[in-house]
């Protein structure tokens, strides 16, 4: 190959495998810790495992790659031929993956640019096929870099969660606000803000939260052309019927995703979840 500014993300982007195929997109993977065990998000654990664990409140905890796996990574997509690597990561408030990869970055055999997309999710997937997208028609490393900048800015992503405790017990949201919600018996809705995961709103019941999580997604969307992903864990029934009601709602639908997440972002939030990505093109 001639060209080419290669690009990398990580585990948690959850690109489906043709499309990162098609577009040469390298993933690094996180590990989930369950028990003493230590497994690639991917490859070694699979979604209904996980669930299974936090529902018998074994210990899950998550961790980065290390930057041996990132240097390793970089060395090989520059021997395949790239001659720039952009390496585009979930949000820095959330893990360690943005650090590790920059210590790799400056021992790479090529220049790599690392950057903190602030997202995480298909949030950071359409930030990668962007970014992949620039490259293909021959964009440089910077300009592959504000392409997924710029879509980052647009992008939204909400979230129903059945209950924050494991969000709590990962440290990804204050204990406070953790406890108010189960005292008060409410379906708490979030939003990434600032790369953190933040409270949006407080609703009784699931079935009038996911219906609000459906009616901030179709505002945010707008009459704008959007590609739109829908996740979620242990809850595939509850997703479609959310994708095929936005499908009715959106009228610039461009693409729609629907996926299970994987375990590093279900270790967090727990069976449950539904997420919404909103991304305009």
């Amino acid at each position: 190959m001639s060209r080419h500014v290669a690009i990398v993300t990580d585990s948690t982007a959850y690109l489906p495998p043709r499309t990162m195929e098609r577009h040469g997109i390298t993933s690094v993977p996180l590990t989930v810790v369950l028990g003493d065990q230590a497994l690639e998000e991917g490859t070694e654990i699979s979604t209904r495992s996980l669930a299974q664990a936090l529902q018998k409140r074994r210990s899950v905890t998550t961790s980065r790659p290390s930057p041996e796996l990132f240097a390793e990574t970089y060395r090989k997509v520059a021997e395949s031929g790239a001659t720039g690597i952009v390496s585009l990561h979930l949000s820095a408030e959330l893990s360690g993956t943005y650090d590790a990869a920059v210590l790799a970055a400056r021992e790479a055999p090529v220049p790599v640019r690392v950057v903190d997309t602030g997202m995480v999710a298909m949030a950071l997937g359409f930030c990668a096929l962007t970014a992949a997208e620039a490259a293909e028609t021959g964009g440089t490393v910077d300009e592959a870099v504000t392409a997924a900048e710029k879509r980052a800015e647009s992008t939204s992503a909400y979230f129903y969660v059945d209950t924050l405790d494991y969000l709590r017990r990962g440290g990804r949201i204050g204990a406070a606000r953790a406890l108010l919600g189960s005292a008060l018996a409410v379906k708490p809705l979030l939003q990434l803000d600032g790369g953190r995961i933040e409270p949006l709103e407080k609703v009784r019941t699931a079935s009038r939260a996911i219906a609000r999580l459906e009616e901030i997604a179709a505002d945010r969307a707008g009459a704008a052309q959007v590609d739109i992903a829908v996740h979620h864990l242990a809850a595939s029934d509850r997703a479609s019927a959310l994708a095929d009601r936005l499908r009715a709602r959106v009228p610039g639908l461009a693409d729609l995703h629907v996926s299970e997440v994987g375990a590093v972002i279900g270790a967090h939030t727990g069976p449950g979840l539904l997420g919404v990505v909103v991304s305009p093109r």
